[in-house]
């Protein structure tokens, strides 16, 4: 039987990551420090840009190194640093540019095969591996369940069975009944104690809550955009209660996806993978912690602070496999003034700190040493910033690259497919993302990108014109060309494979080995049109040189953002917290008074709507002749009926 589930704690190692610095080398860290200057020091322990991180999930080894060329188009993508000591100098295959955090690495020529494939000098920002794997460890955590196993005392002190329990030793007890919350009570036969245990979830889904009735009910307001006070006032409950129930109902949907999104997707295999990936912006309500206020605390933090969503949704049946929210509500500033006295990654690189994730506080300022270039007046500002940060919302935000990267990688563990397509905006941190996470996948030319853009300053009315023009030109288009059907899409496929004759996304260049191809940021405008966005422009910033032009004009006709607006647009409509900003009542400005506190209850929210909207919500859509009205999860092909929220809640 099924036992019952609590929220994995971030004291449990979800993730177990083997740390990539030996003590010989902290210990040296330590001996240098006060002796060389902050440039010197980052110099001299630089070596760890490419050391892979080796990490336990699940039972499962793993390895992470992504400092590599992220350029589709470069002879050096996807490939690892490497010497060439055959070579009179010994050249490697990258080498570190840039100053400060921006560093970069720097694309060498191929010293061997300089005549085969060209190498385009790219320059790749940098990233730590070793933060890298925290996110994914974060985000591992955030969705992992355990077991509850209480610690049982089933005899009383002296007992002459005190060995025995009810599951290895029955007749040892007798069965007095059940409980209230329908846990079975024993009582030993020696001492007579009784003894209640935890019932499965078969026995008892509700077991120890309060209020259990209203959870349907709370679950529609929450999903129905009712702001907090009010879902308290209509419960007649407390906000203590409130949270409880969210965080109930974000286990009880964890339990389901393990059931039906994640047991399911193990067992099906894809032969293409579309996926569109967007960021999604609401801003988190900065309030100082409790005690932090008064006239002693008068230094004051940003009032709000933009928080970024990372979505990604599947384009064919809008199957949204994960939304993460890049903030992390466990750490604490006192965790990272203890990783930087012990690694001192105050004076080392960006990509070699532990906590190069966080932006603003990859380190905790440490007095100038005697060779410090830091004066005493920077540290005493920088100092400031972080005791002040800490005065506010526990957490701090992830760079969003950072998300995205951990992001996709989770989802390359959960779906199992021969070849992706990556339908994104112009965004370089979900970009350089998926370029290093597939990195396999690029190179082997099966996974490629595709851009969709559009102009999101048209009004309605103009994009509405937009839309009825591109009809308009089709079909007079078709009909130039003496085609005889008036299916919009039909006409949309064959004009792009008669543009693709001519048209391409690369251009070619001429160097000493040779002519090779380039990224040409040729973006065409696309055939069909939509009522809210009018015309829209796509590019592919991968090599589709290989295809047939009906090949490559299929793949077009399948590029558009519906999928990912389609979700987002429920949690601004559905997520009272996550809503857009109300106009002030003076109208010279926006009001975030629903904006949410805590992230790491916009993290359930999220989870809870992407559960429903998976699962429960069904849209028509339209194969040819075929109308079908399914949900996601049906058009994705992992469940063959539509659930309702009592079947998620109510789930044994």
């Amino acid at each position: 039987m099924a036992k019952l589930k609590r929220l994995a704690t971030p004291d449990e190692s979800i993730v177990h990551i083997e740390v990539p610095i030996s003590s010989e080398e902290i210990k040296a860290r330590n001996e240098l420090y006060p002796l060389l200057t902050s440039k010197k020091f980052a110099t001299k322990f630089k070596d760890s840009l490419f050391v892979p991180i080796d990490f336990k999930w699940k039972g499962q080894a793993y390895q992470v190194q992504y400092n590599f060329c992220t350029d589709p188009y470069c002879k050096w993508k996807g490939l690892h640093q490497e010497k060439f000591t055959s070579v009179k100098r010994k050249p490697n295959r990258y080498k570190l540019t840039g100053t400060g955090d921006r560093k970069a690495l720097k694309c060498n020529p191929d010293p061997l095969n300089p005549k085969s494939g060209a190498v385009l000098g790219c320059s790749t920002q940098t990233y730590s591996n070793w933060s890298i794997v925290e996110e994914i460890a974060r985000l591992a955590a955030i969705e992992s369940l355990k077991d509850i196993d209480p610690d049982y005392e089933f005899h009383k002190g002296g007992c002459l069975t005190e060995e025995a329990t009810p599951f290895n030793d029955s007749k040892t007890f007798y069965k007095r009944g059940k409980s209230k919350s329908n846990s079975q009570r024993y009582q030993c036969k020696n001492c007579k104690k009784f003894t209640n245990v935890l019932p499965s979830r078969k026995q008892s889904i509700t077991y120890h809550q309060q209020k259990s009735d209203i959870v349907p009910t709370f679950a529609k307001l929450l999903l129905n955009r009712t702001p907090v006070t009010r879902t308290c006032e209509i419960l007649d409950i407390g906000r203590g209660t409130y949270y409880q129930k969210l965080e109930w109902l974000y286990r009880r949907c964890l339990e389901f996806l393990e059931r039906y999104e994640k047991a399911p997707l193990r067992q099906t295999s894809f032969e293409e993978m579309w996926l569109n990936t967007d960021k999604m912006t609401y801003y988190l309500n900065n309030v100082r912690r409790k005690g932090m206020g008064g006239k002693q605390y008068d230094d004051l933090e940003e009032a709000r602070f933009p928080t970024s969503i990372v979505v990604t949704a599947e384009v064919f049946s809008r199957y949204v496999f994960r939304a993460d929210v890049a903030y992390d509500w466990n750490i604490e500033i006192g965790d990272i003034a203890l990783d930087t006295l012990l690694y001192k990654d105050d004076h080392l690189n960006h990509f070699a700190k532990k906590n190069a994730r966080f932006p603003k506080y990859s380190d905790y300022p440490q007095p100038p040493a005697e060779n410090d270039t830091q004066t005493n007046e920077e540290y005493f500002k920088k100092l400031s910033e972080v005791e002040r940060r800490a005065n506010y919302v526990e957490g701090l935000h992830v760079n969003s690259s950072y998300t995205s990267i951990a992001h996709f990688w989770h989802i390359k563990q959960l779906v199992n497919a021969s070849e992706w397509r990556f339908i994104t905006d112009q965004d370089d941190s979900i970009t350089t993302a998926f370029f290093r996470v597939f990195s396999t996948e690029f190179r082997m030319s099966d996974a490629h990108h595709f851009l969709c853009q559009t102009d999101k300053t048209k009004s309605k009315k103009q994009a509405h014109d937009e839309f009825k023009l591109a009809q308009q030109y089709l079909i007079t288009w078709g009909r130039r060309m003496g085609y005889d059907t008036r299916s919009l899409r039909k006409l949309a496929l064959l004009q792009l494979e008669e543009r693709f004759h001519t048209h391409q996304f690369h251009k070619e260049i001429t160097t000493k080995s040779g002519t090779h191809k380039k990224y040409a940021a040729n973006r065409m405008e696309h055939p069909l049109g939509t009522p809210d966005r009018g015309f829209r422009w796509v590019d592919c910033t991968t090599d589709l040189s290989a295809y047939e032009p009906n090949d490559i004009a299929n793949m077009i006709l399948h590029v558009n953002d519906n999928a990912i607006n389609a979700f987002i647009q429920s949690i601004r409509r559905r997520l009272s917290i996550l809503e857009r900003p109300l106009t002030t009542a003076r109208g010279d400005g926006k009001s975030y008074i629903y904006s949410n506190f805590n992230p790491r209850y916009a993290q359930m929210a999220v989870t809870i709507l992407r559960t429903y909207y998976n699962f429960c919500l069904p849209y028509k859509s339209k194969t040819g002749r075929k109308t079908t009205v399914e949900t996601p999860a049906q058009q994705l092909g992992i469940t063959n009926k539509k659930f309702s929220l009592n079947d998620i809640i109510f789930m044994q």
